[in-house]
């Protein structure tokens, strides 16, 4: 299974640097010169239809499966890296909105059992304490006050729940499941 550790914003510069959102626990292992990374194409990204012209202010640029980080350096709240072979605004901008993976099977499984890596909790069962099936985890936002387990309800929609100790009472990934007991309200929100 491939995770995103990161996505890139923009072009920076002339040179073909470009600034890169960081959505990774660990960016200092995973963003270091040398490392491979898999892309993956985001409906942000600019292509042309099969053997079509190119979108206005679009370069004609075929993405490629891997990137291997040449150079980084931290800029405000992003990382400006330069990846082998890529050369020129033109073609940095061209990797806008590219999503850049690595395979779940390069990270290592975490110490504290009480903390879990992303793709561990996605697909999840929600339950309630009584067992009562709440849902399925479809994702993990990182908030600034805490990480939000993003919920799909059994009878539609969505539902956003605190990660926190007092709200989810357990998590058995083994078992398939989390165990939330809500405060009254927070999933009709």
């Amino acid at each position: 299974m491939l995770l995103i550790i990161g996505h890139i914003a923009r072009a920076h510069g002339v040179h073909g640097e470009v600034a890169v959102h960081v959505r990774s626990d660990d960016p200092e292992a995973r963003f270091v010169p040398g490392a491979v990374l898999t892309t993956e194409i985001s409906s942000k990204v600019r292509t042309a239809p099969e053997g079509g012209p190119a979108p206005d202010g679009a370069v004609r640029f075929e993405i490629p499966k891997t990137l291997v980080i040449e150079t980084i350096r931290p800029h405000q709240d992003k990382l400006l890296i330069t990846f082998e072979g890529i050369r020129g605004r033109d073609v940095a901008e061209a990797l806008q909105g590219v999503l850049l993976c690595v395979d779940s099977d390069q990270v290592a499984p975490l110490d504290d059992p009480d903390e879990f890596h992303d793709h561990e909790l996605r697909g999840l069962t929600v339950v309630d304490t009584t067992g009562a099936t709440v849902g399925e985890v479809l994702r993990i936002d990182h908030a600034a006050a805490s990480d939000l387990l993003v919920l799909k309800r059994v009878q539609g929609g969505t539902a956003l729940v605190p990660f926190v100790r007092q709200i989810v009472t357990e998590v058995d990934v083994k078992g398939g499941r989390v165990v939330i007991d809500p405060p009254e309200g927070l999933l009709d929100l």
